[in-house]
């Protein structure tokens, strides 16, 4: 795989209207060779997402989140592993699927149900754009009161919204599984049947904007196998603790999907 030029180093050349924010090399590696991120020193402001979305995607950037959490901690102190990262175009999404479905559904859910294999695109056209939507959803993510207390809005060197994690070597899921790049494989799929953006990350969590959900409990019950072997954490530590529930109250007709690994 080719290697883009990252163009963080000249971002204070780039034109860009950016506010007052820090360039995180930091990895558990050491500095890193070069800026992984930046992010912003304040809280992110309604209608920032947007334009520094469409800012910055000539220059092969892309809008996040910061989640700092109750921790309130910035990427800096994320552990960050590009190092042990690999490319999300290397991986097969159903195999990544079907490998950790294999290895933990029968225990940990119960069944002996062999891989049900990827869920279908919803028949239903989504509620929106996907970029018109995650630019909203982010709005209100970051709104006063909402659930990212301090968000800080970040740009990252990837070309499409699915490999966000991998660019930074993301370790969210570190008790999970090793290689986000892997994860990022399924998110791509995701983006493709489910018009899915990443909207945030914090130490350990994700969200996502989605504008084709399932419709259907038909299409959410097979959504949810994939979110089980995505993030067990989702169902196992959640009072919605069988694929059944999930699929009802965590994906049908849901415009948003969060993520946390313990």
């Amino acid at each position: 795989m080719a290697t883009l030029p990252n163009p963080l180093p000249s971002l204070a050349t780039s034109g860009l209207p950016l506010p007052p924010g820090t360039l995180v090399d930091a990895t558990t590696d050491g500095p890193w060779h070069e800026p992984l991120l930046w992010y912003a020193d304040g809280p992110a402001a309604p209608g920032t997402w947007a334009s520094l979305r469409d800012a910055g995607r000539a220059l092969g950037l892309l809008p996040v989140l910061i989640d700092r959490g109750s921790r309130d901690q910035g990427p800096e102190a994320w552990d960050l592993g590009p190092a042990d990262t690999s490319y999300p175009g290397d991986h097969d999404a159903e195999e990544v699927l079907s490998e950790i479905w294999d290895a933990y559904a029968e225990d940990e859910l119960d069944t002996e149900n062999a891989w049900p294999g990827l869920a279908p695109t919803p028949l239903a056209d989504g509620p929106d754009n996907p970029e018109k939507l995650a630019a909203e959803m982010a709005d209100m993510l970051a709104a006063d009161g909402m659930p990212l207390e301090d968000a800080r809005l970040a740009l990252v060197p990837a070309r499409r919204s699915a490999d966000i994690p991998a660019a930074i070597g993301w370790s969210g899921p570190l008790n999970h599984e090793n290689d986000v790049a892997r994860l990022c494989a399924v998110l791509r799929s995701w983006e493709d049947r489910f018009g899915i953006r990443v909207l945030s990350l914090g130490f350990d969590t994700l969200t996502v904007s989605v504008a084709r959900p399932p419709t259907t409990e038909a299409e959410a019950l097979a959504l949810a196998a994939e979110h089980f072997a995505f993030c067990p954490d989702n169902i196992q530590q959640s009072t919605l603790n069988t694929l059944e529930a999930y699929a009802e109250k965590a994906l049908l007709n849901q415009e948003g999907w969060s993520f946390w690994w313990d």
